[in-house]
């Protein structure tokens, strides 16, 4: 594993959202709950080999019946990263794998506590394989890459 010194992390931005509250918390029959939960990773450069990772996370959850938003959270957690590599493939793989694999922990327990701490049952969201998830995009993006475009008439 490369070597990397995370010098600070941070929560950046978050932003909780519950539109229907009270009405919600009123109806004795709200129906199934759905979430849906995206994942984006941005770094930034900067001098001295330092690199700016924020995991950006946004948890929806609705109900299936008449698609009511129950809760919708976003947050940009950041970790500062020293990282002095010079092999671009492996300072990617570290920066979009290895980084976002210790910052979730945190972001993980903020979701869980504010949903509780909302009045709502605590949600704890998955473990994320961000290996895999690379994979994935890189597989996304060499089959765009080879798709043939279709010519300007």
């Amino acid at each position: 594993m490369p070597k990397f010194n995370i010098i600070s992390q941070f929560l950046k931005d978050i932003s909780f959202e519950s539109p229907n509250v009270p009405e919600l918390f009123f109806k004795q029959d709200n129906g199934q709950a759905k979430i849906e939960i995206n994942l984006d990773i941005n770094i930034k450069g900067a001098d001295n080999n330092l690199f700016m990772v924020d995991l950006i996370t946004k948890v929806h959850s609705k109900l299936e019946k008449d698609n009511k938003t129950i809760f919708m959270i976003e947050s940009t957690y950041t970790g500062m990263v020293q990282y002095e590599e010079k092999d671009e493939e492996t300072k990617k793989k570290t920066l979009l794998i290895d980084v976002p694999t210790l910052l979730f922990p945190y972001v993980r327990a903020m979701v869980t506590r504010l949903t509780a701490e909302s009045g709502f049952p605590a949600f704890v969201m998955q473990p994320v394989d961000f290996a895999d998830l690379y994979e994935q995009r890189q597989k996304a993006a060499a089959n765009q890459a080879a798709t043939p475009k279709p010519a300007n008439q």
